[in-house]
């Protein structure tokens, strides 16, 4: 079997991410992405040239997950399509700005820091069960006064 290929972005979240919801509603992860380019000279150094700008739009869960981890200024990298979507404006239909549609997104290892937990996901069912056993939160000082005998006269 061969090997599964997508296009990809790279670059830093330019603006603060939004969601939405589609008129299906479904939920819709925007926000502008950065990229910068680079131009290597001829003795081996690099020349920094302008800074595009990009929209990026996600779907569905993906883009509530990205909503809830990605932030201005954070560094990604993206697998997806572009598209270029058609509006109509006065009875004629008009190219949109192109856009990437990001099918999946992560932080770039290479440019943030971050920690993995590889604790196992739990399943609905799973976490409802636990929330459900777990003792409420209880301050220490409350614990100790709890636990401490009482002094009577």
């Amino acid at each position: 079997m061969s090997m599964h290929t997508q296009t990809s972005a790279s670059g830093f979240i330019a603006s603060d991410p939004q969601l939405s919801h589609t008129s299906k509603g479904d939920a819709r992860f925007y926000a502008r992405f950065g990229q910068e380019h680079y131009r290597r000279e001829a003795d081996g150094s690099y020349t920094q040239l302008e800074t595009t700008y990009h929209n990026m739009v996600m779907f569905g869960r993906s883009a509530q997950h990205a909503h809830e981890r990605f932030a201005k200024g954070d560094k990604f990298i993206a697998e997806g399509y572009t598209r270029t979507p058609e509006y109509e404006r006065d009875g004629e239909m008009v190219a949109g700005e192109e856009e990437f549609i990001a099918k999946r997104i992560g932080h770039d290892a290479a440019r943030t820091r971050y920690e993995v937990d590889r604790t196992p996901r739990r399943n609905a069912a799973e976490r409802q069960a636990v929330e459900r056993q777990a003792p409420a939160f209880e301050p220490p000082e409350r614990q100790q006064a709890r636990s401490a005998p009482a002094m009577g006269m």
